[in-house]
């Protein structure tokens, strides 16, 4: 095991050689919602047998760990509880998917939920059904937003609350790792660390993991009746919060496309492909904005072409950095 995990408990009698399906769970300062999601998987109905790993990624706090530590060592819940000690999304992640991997070697179906989201009843059961049906390597699902007391209304309709896509069936690539199943081929073949550390603070790591896994030839498909609800704090309709997360959406893509077409020659593409995004990005903005009835949510596609050339320019926001603010 990588130094920069420790195993904190293990669910009693928990049979390892067995367990084909894993759910993974990274937590950071959310002890009462770890809660919520956890109690959403234990009423799982359908399922094939599964595990849970909670992977803690606050290494001086520990409130997740010592939030689940009971419901795992008096085995309400199986499977373990973990600390990935080195901080950021993509190493909790890469936490959680490497311990899969070596705790259980008959894996073959890797789940993701985050710790603000809650499972719907028949989650497990219709993503692992789905992804055989569709004959996908990575699956993703709706992560539906639940609007905490106090938020602005009408955001639901806003481009970083809304899902991608609308049916279930196979489609070009995924986006976020709120709600995903990835067959095991697809980890040994891409091998650990899964997601790149570089995206710890910024996001994006998951999307820089699925273009990678589209350049290895590996489908992708959605399941439109397994959503996760995800719990909106209020201040993620602050004007402040929908900005920084619209520039960083920019910022991301830019980014992913650097890494993806290096060389002076794709270089120009981009800057050419982010001026020409630029100029259309009024147009694409007041038409969002009348379609929507709202000038914040019109004003997206302005924000994602600006975030884009900031990328260029070596401005990007840490949205993660600090978690508070989050």
């Amino acid at each position: 095991m990588s130094p920069t995990i420790t195993i904190a408990c293990v669910s009693p009698n928990l049979a390892k050689s067995a367990v084909e399906t894993v759910v993974t769970l990274p937590t950071f300062r959310r002890p009462g919602h770890l809660l919520e999601t956890l109690a959403s998987l234990a009423a799982q109905q359908g399922a094939p047998p599964f595990a849970v790993i909670v992977m803690e990624n606050d290494d001086e706090g520990r409130q997740g760990l010592e939030a689940a530590r009971s419901l795992f060592e008096r085995g309400d819940m199986t499977g373990l509880v973990l600390i990935a000690h080195e901080r950021g999304n993509c190493s909790a992640y890469n936490a959680g998917w490497q311990t899969a991997l070596s705790e259980f070697p008959q894996l073959r179906h890797l789940l993701v939920i985050d710790d603000d989201e809650l499972a719907d009843a028949h989650w497990v059961a219709r993503m692992v059904d789905a992804a055989a049906r569709l004959n996908v390597d990575i699956l993703g699902g709706p992560q539906v937003p639940r609007f905490e007391t106090g938020a602005r209304s009408g955001f639901e309709r806003h481009p970083v609350f809304r899902r991608p896509y609308a049916v279930t069936g196979v489609v070009p690539i995924l986006f976020s790792s709120g709600n995903v199943l990835i067959r095991r081929r697809v980890l040994d073949t891409m091998g650990a660390p899964f997601l790149d550390t570089a995206f710890n603070f910024i996001g994006g790591g998951d999307s820089d993991f699925y273009s990678r896994c589209r350049e290895r030839g590996f489908g992708f498909g959605w399941c439109a009746d397994a959503p996760v609800f995800e719990t909106v704090p209020a201040r993620r309709t602050e004007f402040s919060w929908l900005n920084a997360r619209s520039l960083r959406n920019g910022a991301i893509s830019a980014i992913i496309e650097r890494r993806r077409c290096a060389g002076g020659g794709g270089a120009a593409k981009r800057l050419a492909k982010s001026l020409a995004l630029l100029v259309a990005s009024p147009w694409r903005s007041l038409r969002l904005g009348l379609n929507t009835g709202s000038a914040t949510i019109g004003l997206y596609h302005c924000q994602v072409a600006v975030g884009r050339l900031m990328a260029e320019f070596g401005r990007v926001n840490e949205q993660y950095r600090q978690p508070e603010r989050n």
